[in-house]
């Protein structure tokens, strides 16, 4: 499979927490997914030298942890595989058609009134989908593909899944359609505000400067507090180091 359908919009979602080489793991993961059309290795040494990662495994490994599920055959991406699916099935659709012949034609026949028009006796609708029962604010198309993703994993979605999902959207600050939309990209079961909360605790904390040494201490107080060092009037380092874990702190739980 050497084509799929990117959403930039999806992707900015789901990685907008990433560094940049996170993301450029998680990129290239991908690529390699649909690619061979085959979940990720459980002993990824020999990914990681393919797509020249061996310096950056511990990376791979974060974001194998966070957007793939281990399984027995490999690490699996819901949406991967949904993709690789649906490309399958269409390809056995069109060598279908081509054994008979390629599409059929429509019948057609000459109007009297008016000899140059041709009308068609298929008098069916283009589309026969009138599937519009779906939740405020998400899109037809959107919803049909979350139908299709869960029914995938065997869970049929009832109302009381969508209520919860309304809720937690709603403690979540985001729309139900973001949500969905997360739920499928992650390749998630659910949704529940906290993981999104955690995400955005960790970015924060990934970006947070280190504070082993007096010097580390410095610069953290100089970046994180916009302070100079020299002129504040701390007792020690370690008081310094507190006042910086203070401001985190605040920062967190604003």
């Amino acid at each position: 499979m050497h084509y799929y359908k990117f959403n930039i919009a999806d992707w900015h979602l789901a990685t907008s927490h990433l560094s940049f080489e996170e993301e450029i793991v998680y990129f290239k993961l991908c690529n390699f997914y649909y690619d061979t059309e085959k979940p990720i290795s459980i002993e990824t040494q020999m990914v990681s030298r393919r797509l020249r990662l061996t310096k950056y495994k511990e990376l791979v490994d974060q974001i194998l942890q966070e957007f793939f599920v281990l399984e027995d055959d490999g690490w699996h991406h819901n949406r991967c595989d949904l993709e690789i699916l649906a490309y399958h099935e269409k390809a056995e659709r069109n060598r279908a058609v081509g054994k008979l012949g390629g599409r059929p034609k429509k019948t057609q026949m000459v109007s009297k009134r008016i000899p140059n028009e041709t009308l068609t006796t298929n008098h069916k609708p283009l589309t026969t989908n009138h599937n519009t029962n779906t939740p405020d604010g998400v899109g037809i198309d959107l919803w049909n593909d979350f139908l299709v993703y869960r029914k995938r994993l065997k869970a049929p979605v009832s109302d009381r899944v969508v209520a919860r999902l309304v809720k937690e959207a709603g403690l979540a600050k985001m729309t139900l359609s973001d949500v969905i939309e997360t739920i499928m990209f992650k390749g998630w079961r659910s949704f529940e505000a906290s993981w999104i909360q955690n995400q955005v605790i960790q970015a924060q904390k990934a970006k947070e400067m280190p504070l082993g040494s007096d010097k580390q201490i410095e610069e953290a107080y100089r970046t994180e507090c916009g302070g100079d060092p020299a002129k504040a009037r701390f007792n020690s380092y370690f008081d310094m180091k507190k006042f910086i874990l203070e401001k985190r702190e605040k920062r967190a739980n604003a």
